[in-house]
C-alpha cells in the first residue's frame, strides 16, 4: 500500500469517526445570532467602576430590522435591553449614549425617550449623550433626558418636528388600470390610504395631528432645555443645525469628541482617572473599540455576500408619523 493511499484512508476514517460518533459538533456562525445574551466587554481601563457606552445607530423603530437571510432585534428593544442590564450592575456609574440617528417613528422615538428618562430617574448613573454624525429629530428627541448633551464639531442636529408620510400609488395604478375596492364603516376609515388622493377634510385632520405631535416635541424641548423665546422660535422651524449653532441656541451643552464625552461622564460620576470603559456585546470582536456600533456581530471593513449590515440603513417607511430628518431616513 503506497503512502498516498494510506494517507487518504486515514483521513476518511477520521472523518467518519467524527460524523458517526457525534463527538464534535462544529458551531458555525454565518449570520449573527440575536438569541445570544449580552456580555460585558472591556475596551479600556481596569478600575472597578464602569462607564458603559451604548450605540444608538440608525432608524429608530420598534419593529424587527429584517434584511436578506436574517433579522436583528429592533433598536428600541436592543437599547432597553442594555439599559436594563446596566441598571442591575451597581458598578456602572456612567452611561454614554452614542447617538447617530436621523430619527424614526413617533411611537418608537417616544417609547425610547421614556425608557431613557426612566433609567436616569431610577439609576444613580451619570447619563451623557455623545452625538456623532447625525442626531436629528427623533435622534435629538431621545437625547433630551441626558444630564449632558455633547455634539461632535460636525454633528447635524435639531430638526425638531414631525412629518407625516405615505406612499402614493394612485397615479401608477390608474396607468396600469388597477383599482382597489374598499367598503368602510365611516367616511374617514381609510384616511391616509395610498390608493387614492386625500380629501380636503382628511388633509385638515392629518395637518391637525401633525401639529399636535410637533407641539409635543417642542414641549419636551422646553421641559428639558432652557431656551429663550427667540431660540425656541428658530428651533420650531424644524431646521437642522451644526454643533456651534445648536450650542448657541441651547439645544446642546458642549462640543467635543467621543473621548471628551467619556471624560465628561467620568467627572459627572465622580470617578477616578481611569474608569473601566465597557460595552455590551453578543459576540466578540478582536479589534473592538468605542467606535464599534454593533452589539450582535463583529464589524468589518468590507461588504460581502454575508456582510449586508449596510442594508439596514435603508428603512422601508410605511404610512405614518415620524420624528425624522428625511434626507437621512430614506424614502417611502
Amino acid at each position: 500500500m503506497n503512502w498516498k493511499f494510506q494517507k487518504m484512508s486515514i483521513t476518511a476514517v477520521l472523518a467518519c469517526t467524527l460524523l458517526l460518533g457525534g463527538c464534535v459538533k462544529p458551531k458555525i456562525h454565518i449570520f449573527p445570532d440575536k438569541s445570544e445574551p449580552l456580555r460585558e466587554v472591556t475596551l479600556q481601563g481596569k478600575g472597578r467602576d464602569r462607564i458603559l457606552v451604548i450605540p444608538v445607530e440608525g432608524f429608530i423603530s420598534d419593529s424587527a430590522r429584517r434584511i436578506p437571510f436574517r433579522s436583528r432585534p429592533n433598536l428600541v428593544k436592543e437599547i432597553v435591553s442594555q439599559l436594563e442590564k446596566a441598571k442591575k450592575d451597581q458598578r456602572v456609574k456612567g452611561v454614554v449614549l452614542k447617538v447617530n440617528s436621523p430619527g424614526g417613528s413617533t411611537f418608537a422615538s417616544d417609547a425610547l425617550y421614556e425608557e431613557i428618562k426612566a433609567f436616569r430617574e431610577e439609576s444613580q448613573a451619570a447619563l451623557v449623550v455623545a452625538m456623532m454624525g447625525t442626531a436629528a429629530s427623533g435622534g435629538y428627541y431621545i437625547s433630551l433626558p441626558a444630564h449632558y448633551i455633547m455634539a461632535h464639531p460636525t454633528t447635524l442636529t435639531g430638526s425638531v418636528g414631525v412629518i407625516f408620510m405615505r406612499p402614493q400609488w394612485s397615479d401608477l395604478m390608474e396607468k396600469l388600470g388597477v383599482h382597489v375596492s374598499v367598503e368602510k364603516s365611516g367616511e374617514n376609515k381609510d384616511m391616509g390610504s395610498p390608493f387614492r388622493d386625500a380629501s380636503p377634510e382628511e388633509m385638515e385632520i392629518l395637518r391637525t395631528l401633525t401639529h399636535s405631535l410637533g407641539d409635543r416635541f417642542l414641549k419636551l424641548v422646553t421641559l428639558h432645555r432652557s431656551l429663550d423665546e427667540a431660540a425656541l422660535r428658530e428651533v420650531a422651524t424644524s431646521r437642522i443645525f451644526l454643533a456651534e449653532e445648536a450650542l448657541s441656541l441651547g439645544l446642546i451643552d458642549g462640543i467635543g469628541y467621543l473621548d471628551d464625552a467619556l471624560e465628561k461622564t467620568r467627572l459627572l460620576a465622580g470617578l477616578g482617572p481611569e474608569p473601566r470603559i465597557v460595552v455590551y456585546r453578543r459576540q466578540k470582536d478582536a479589534n473592538d473599540n468605542i467606535y464599534n456600533t454593533m452589539a450582535n456581530a463583529p464589524s468589518g471593513g468590507r461588504i460581502t455576500l454575508t456582510d449586508i449590515h449596510f442594508l439596514e440603513s435603508l428603512p422601508v417607511l410605511q404610512s405614518g408619523f415620524y420624528y425624522l430628518w428625511l434626507p437621512e431616513g430614506g424614502v417611502p
